[in-house]
């Protein structure tokens, strides 16, 4: 068992040495806690560093309330949580640009001589029944992923891959008559 009060007066005089036991008793542990979460080993062992190093650079400022293990659960915590709302901000932002065009599309040119409109419906036939039927009810139902799940018996991961398998049918197909 290390001496914690100890051990954070050496981090703060700059000893790596105290680093070092920092690292190599809370690292895995970190990996782990991050790898329960989320299953992905690569990113519990980034987040896992981003966190000895974001405590590494604040040592000389940390006060240390509970625990040094539960000081470093709190960053790396946070890590995770900041990590997927920027994954779920990328996602929606993107997938609404995505809309956004294809909307355009609908709105752009209602003249009898565009036929834009009827190429983008052929496009949306063109996708396979569970992809077109996730789409239409997630775009023009405006239903959330997770209603559709729910009513489609299915899980929210396979709402995500249908809608961006959709979206990147799409956009690929798309893109020739837009310009």
């Amino acid at each position: 068992m290390i001496n914690e009060s100890k051990l954070l007066e050496r981090l703060s005089k700059n000893d790596a040495s105290a680093y070092k036991l920092l690292f190599d008793t809370y690292y895995i542990w970190l990996c782990n806690y991050v790898c329960s979460l989320c299953n992905d080993p690569e990113l519990a062992e980034d987040l896992a560093q981003e966190t000895m190093i974001k405590f590494w650079e604040k040592r000389k400022k940390i006060i240390v309330k509970t625990s040094l293990k539960n000081y470093l659960f709190r960053i790396c915590h946070n890590e995770f949580l900041q990590h997927i709302r920027k994954k779920k901000i990328k996602v929606d932002f993107l997938d609404q640009v995505r809309w956004d065009v294809l909307t355009a599309v609908y709105e752009e040119e209602k003249t009898p001589e565009s036929n834009r409109i009827e190429i983008l419906n052929k496009l949306i036939d063109q996708l396979p029944p569970k992809c077109k039927e996730v789409f239409i009810l997630n775009k023009l139902e405006r239903r959330k992923y997770k209603e559709i799940a729910n009513d489609l018996g299915i899980s929210i991961k396979t709402v995500e891959n249908h809608m961006s398998k959709a979206l990147s049918f799409l956009r690929e197909h798309a893109t020739s008559f837009m310009l």
